[in-house]
């Protein structure tokens, strides 16, 4: 049985207080309602020694939006997979979209990322999708099976086992557009037999999460395709109750 889960990606909002707040608000509400699945919070850098300790013991886990791709040193303004480690994360976001669009991230560079992150007890949220004029070309597939390619097949299968997929269709990013449940899970399994091409039979445990303008109000729908394993949410994890309705959805 894959892990279900729902991973909400503040991305550059909220202040510490603020964090503060929309934390407990979810901590209220997964307590009052109990989703099955599991949750994540990905704030900024700053908020991470803060909410770490309001999520302890709480059953949601933590996550950076991003970690260096050196373990230390004079790398003005990073932040490494150890220091990430050491402050309570459990999980990483590499690969978002907008890390490769504004910050010029490369597969190269994302190796680094993936390899530190796993040799530092950081599980990477992987993440893969296409532009619109990619889909309009009728390339999605073709762009999923490189970046997939490119980063993850040089790791070995006790390494590929801890990580989670996310997919993005760049073009349902922030644009209120989202793919329908059906263009979802025929990219989903697609992505899945990809990466059963490589690691067998580790693919069928492999959670693939959701990551485009996923809402209350068609979270259901997209999580029961049978290979969409939760989400990874954008604007929707901002509001505490969103988030948890979201979560619900399974």
């Amino acid at each position: 049985m894959r892990k279900k889960i729902v991973a909400g990606n503040w991305k550059m909002n909220t202040t510490i207080s603020e964090g503060e707040l929309l934390v407990n608000q979810i901590l209220t509400l997964k307590k009052e309602s109990q989703p099955e699945a599991e949750l994540i919070v990905a704030p900024p850098f700053t908020h991470l020694a803060t909410i770490s300790k309001l999520l302890q013991g709480s059953g949601v886990a933590l996550s950076s939006q991003n970690c260096a791709d050196e373990l230390s040193g004079a790398y003005t303004g990073e932040v490494s997979a150890s220091m990430l480690n050491a402050v309570g994360c459990e999980y990483v976001i590499l690969g978002h979209s907008e890390r490769r669009e504004y910050y010029g991230e490369t597969s190269a560079k994302l190796v680094k990322k993936v390899k530190l992150s796993l040799a530092n007890n950081l599980t990477p949220i992987f993440c893969i999708g296409e532009k619109l004029e990619e889909r309009e070309a009728n390339k999605h597939f073709e762009v999923v099976e490189e970046q997939i390619k490119e980063v993850l097949f040089g790791l070995d299968p006790e390494d590929f086992a801890k990580i989670v997929i996310a997919y993005e269709p760049v073009w349902a990013i922030g644009t209120g557009k989202t793919a329908t449940s059906a263009q979802a899970q025929e990219i989903h399994k697609y992505i899945r037999e990809v990466l059963a091409g490589k690691f067998g039979e580790l693919a069928q445990n492999t959670p693939i999460l959701y990551g485009g303008s996923c809402k209350p109000s068609n979270a259901a729908e997209i999580f029961a395709q049978p290979d969409v394993d939760g989400g990874l949410i954008g604007g929707a994890s901002l509001v505490a109750a969103d988030f948890i309705a979201i979560a619900k959805a399974f």
